[in-house]
């Protein structure tokens, strides 16, 4: 078997490849990534020997590029990690999101459509996120069968990305499968996301920003959980079908930063005030959802998964990660993710 995995020097892609490239030998893992800021070869680093993986770089938006990896690899199943994936990114640019999410996920299908000609024991599987569903107020969850309401430029590509995965299985009998997973956090994520960027400003004394009054509310799942529960689709799943991936762990975003300022102080012995004191308002950003959770009884009844990790347990393993892993943090802190830094929370700050 043949998998093509695209954005796999990403933070889930990684964590996907780290774990599944080992245990499956017999499996050819190709990794496909363009090398965008947020993507890093360094967290491969343990795989990077292994016979059964190959790297290639290529910008999946590029037609030309992605037939030359069909090519020479002929691959089976796609797995579609590479994504533009921060929703502020996207307010401030949102040109390259269209390109990658829309047009790179189109690419991708026409090769499948073009070389797939015998579709028995193909996928493609496409990773989506709980964003697309729009924001929900105080109660209730989203299903695999809520209407697609996206807020940010970033939620509208990766809404149409999905809709373009299913249009591809309903006209030209693609197998495909699509799964939309609520917020991951764990090793290898790059901090301009929540939990990273808290952390590592907290140790370095820095400002730590929050949106509005930190009252939006997400539903976290750590990491090796998502591509465990991604790998039960790709073996288990119906192909044509949608399955909603949550950890059922909604925290205010104030709460998620509090519980890392009490673990951090826990794990190196200092006060929790010396980090709560850096908590930092900043004005909200415009169409910031108020709280998102998804229902994940269909791949939790079907299929037979769970998290393993609470969000205590995922978080404070998080917390471990980054403390213990000084060398990446200092490499992927480069200068872009500095003006980055700056060019989003400049002038925000709240009086």
């Amino acid at each position: 078997m043949k998998i093509l995995v695209t954005g796999g020097a990403g933070f889930i892609g990684s964590n996907f490849l780290l774990t599944y490239v080992p245990k499956y030998p017999n499996h050819t893992f190709i990794n496909l990534d363009k090398l965008t800021y947020a993507a890093n070869l360094y967290n491969l680093k343990d795989i990077s020997d292994a016979k059964n993986y190959f790297f290639v770089q290529a910008d999946i938006a590029d037609f030309e590029s992605v037939k030359t990896v069909f090519d020479r690899f002929e691959p089976d199943i796609v797995v579609h990690f590479a994504a533009e994936s921060h929703v502020d990114r996207s307010i401030l640019g949102p040109a390259e999101f269209i390109k990658t999410n829309i047009v790179g996920t189109f690419n991708l299908l026409e090769a499948c459509r073009f070389y797939w000609k015998d579709k028995e024991d193909k996928l493609f599987h496409h990773v989506s996120t709980d964003e697309v569903y729009g924001s929900l107020g105080g109660t209730g969850y989203f299903t695999e069968e809520s209407r697609y309401d996206p807020s940010s430029p970033y939620s509208a590509s990766k809404a149409s990305s999905d809709h373009l995965v299913r249009a591809y299985h309903r006209t030209y009998g693609l197998p495909v499968k699509v799964t939309n997973c609520t917020n991951n956090y764990g090793p290898y994520q790059f901090p301009e996301k929540l939990i990273p960027l808290t952390i590592l400003n907290a140790l370095e004394g820095k400002p730590i920003p929050i949106y509005g009054k930190g009252q939006n509310v997400r539903d976290w799942l750590y990491v090796k959980d998502h591509c465990e529960a991604i790998w039960a689709v790709i073996q288990k799943g119906r192909i044509g079908e949608t399955y909603n991936i949550s950890g059922n762990e909604e925290r205010k975003n104030i709460d998620v930063v509090e519980e890392i300022c009490q673990i951090l102080a826990e794990e190196l012995g200092r006060p929790v005030t010396e980090f709560k004191n850096l908590i930092t308002f900043v004005s909200d950003r415009p169409g910031h959802d108020l709280r998102y959770a998804l229902d994940s009884s269909k791949i939790r009844n079907e299929l037979g998964w769970k998290p393993k990790e609470t969000f205590s347990s995922g978080l404070r393993k998080t917390v471990k990660w980054y403390l213990s892993n000084a060398e990446w943090v200092s490499a992927v802190k480069t200068g872009e993710y500095k003006r980055w830094i700056e060019r989003n929370y400049a002038g925000r700050l709240q009086g």
